[in-house]
């Protein structure tokens, strides 16, 4: 709600907009809307810190232009202090690791549902765990858009309370169907942090300091699925497997209560809405005066309404997909190595009960194995990212590209195959537990590496519209996750873990060298 000093501020600026100096040399280039949208998203798109107008006033249309007061507004969320930057990402990433962390926490208690419900068929075992993140691929569609019209905190925290309340409905679920359907509801809720925090990150961080950010932010969805487990085993060995749904719920509680006090708005189109609301509040309490009453933001060359919802919102990220070549091969690569991921998850237990004999307690600690290599990975990353894309953006006499996000993505692709060979093989030949979790850590260090390198490239590219750009990877990503558990197990039961493991790796090579060579600069100069 607008305040007694905004309102002051807002006459301030209306003051200052009626003074016959005010310049009106900038009001040609913003009539048309549609010159507006070029300007906006190729500075927005660039990053460069763009010169803005001030706010105007169209007296032959009586519209008011609303912008930045300037290049150092400390209203941007580009200007704002580091601190308050980091806050909102740490918030957000708090929020993405809530689903994950529910997304994967009843894979150790899956034998226990199967038992009170009857479960014999274990491709409807795996489908309880893997179901939520088919909402996953379902989410991103509908919250990404829907950002980019009402905001970034207000998707996030509607999101999160959906995710909520259909989680918690999952420990009272009295057969497997009712528990089917409302973990794929609470996925389609817990995709919204997953979809819009990379968002975040591109409305507050400028490029040369994302990499960082999304190297700590990034943490939450891939530490998540790897915790979850392990706190899943220990819950469903000493109480039910029930409380692991109630233990996840009133967590997200806690969280949802930051996100309500300090998880701030950063998308600049709905800032700049809100600074034109409070410049018409304060016009419209001077009677009398003649002065125009329609205000504007630079932003404002698309209809913010149900149809234009329905017609182009919903379906950029779809449109995006079909027209841009680098996010189909990217996509394609982040969702088989995500496929993977939730392969290994489901298949852990199966590891190290059976052929190791360990109690599902002491199973779930292997978890942990995978949440190294995540975290050393991305200490790495947030240590190097930014510097490597400084030194391409010097050699490149100071422009950044980018392309300068793909050099991480190639020891990513070294790592993942290693990983799932040393993993197969290893439990193939029943050789030391160590040698399993040394190739589960290896599998964990190159898809940390690969999926941020990915997200900051995709945040770099379209700035915008980046929470379309990542729903558009995002859902391909989440059906690999969906459907690869399915055919996992069934896999490995019928060729082994060697040799499963070996089609896997040739595949992620396969699909890993044209993905890399696609997002290079100098490959496409070559």
């Amino acid at each position: 709600m607008p305040t007694h000093d905004d309102d002051e501020d807002a006459r301030t600026q209306v003051e200052a907009d009626r003074s016959p100096t005010s310049p009106s040399k900038y009001l040609t280039t913003i009539v048309d809307g549609e010159d507006v949208e070029k300007r906006s998203t190729r500075q927005e798109a660039q990053d460069a810190k763009p010169v803005y107008s001030p706010t105007n006033i169209l007296d032959s249309r009586e519209v008011v232009i609303v912008d930045w007061d300037g290049p150092d507004d400390p209203k941007n969320p580009k200007n704002w202090p580091q601190s308050r930057k980091w806050a909102a990402t740490l918030i957000v990433a708090l929020f993405t690791f809530v689903s994950p962390v529910a997304s994967a926490m009843i894979a150790p208690g899956s034998q226990q549902v199967a038992d009170e419900f009857g479960i014999t068929s274990n491709v409807v075992l795996d489908m309880i765990t893997s179901i939520f993140v088919l909402g996953f691929a379902i989410g991103p569609l509908l919250m990404g858009p829907l950002s980019e019209l009402y905001g970034r905190s207000r998707v996030v925290q509607l999101g999160n309370a959906f995710f909520l309340v259909w989680n918690f409905a999952c420990g009272f679920a009295q057969n497997q169907t009712q528990l089917i359907i409302f973990r794929f509801f609470a996925g389609i809720g817990g995709s919204a942090p997953l979809t819009i925090g990379g968002a975040v990150i591109g409305d507050t961080f400028f490029p040369e300091e994302r990499g960082r950010a999304i190297a700590i932010y990034a943490l939450g969805p891939m530490i998540g699925p790897a915790a979850g487990p392990v706190i899943g085993a220990w819950i469903a060995a000493r109480v039910s497997w029930r409380w692991v749904f109630w233990s996840t719920t009133i967590f997200d509680v806690a969280v949802q209560a930051v996100g309500i006090i300090l998880l701030q708005e950063t998308f600049a189109p709905v800032l700049l809405e809100r600074k034109a609301q409070r410049l018409a509040k304060a016009l419209d309490n001077e009677k009398g005066t003649g002065r125009p009453t329609s205000f504007s933001t630079i932003y404002e060359n698309e209809n913010r309404n149900w149809v234009y919802i329905l017609r182009t919102a919903l379906t950029r990220p779809f449109v995006m997909f079909i027209r841009e070549p680098i996010l189909q091969l990217l996509g394609v690569y982040m969702a088989f190595i995500y496929g993977i991921f939730y392969v290994f998850i489901t298949t852990i237990p199966g590891i190290f009960t059976i052929i190791y004999g360990e109690s599902i307690g002491i199973m779930g600690l292997n978890y942990f194995s995978l949440g190294l290599g995540m975290v050393f990975a991305s200490w790495m990353n947030s240590r190097t990212m930014d510097k490597i894309y400084m030194y391409f953006k010097t050699r490149n006499n100071g422009i950044g590209e980018p392309e300068y996000r793909v050099p991480t993505i190639v020891p990513a692709s070294i790592f993942v195959p290693v990983g799932i060979l040393m993993t197969g093989w290893a439990a193939q030949a029943h050789v030391h537990w160590f040698v399993v979790d040394m190739g589960i850590f290896f599998v964990g260090a190159g898809m940390i590496l690969a999926f941020q390198a990915i997200q900051v490239y995709i945040v770099d590219v379209f700035t915008l519209y980046a929470a379309s750009g990542i729903a558009s990877v995002s859902c391909l990503r989440s059906f690999c996750g969906f459907g690869f558990p399915l055919f996992g197990n069934t896999m490995f039961n019928s060729l082994g873990y060697g040799k499963g493991s070996t089609i896997l790796a040739c595949v992620v090579i396969a699909v890993g060298c044209p993905a890399i060579r696609s997002g290079s600069k100098f490959a496409k100069k070559s």
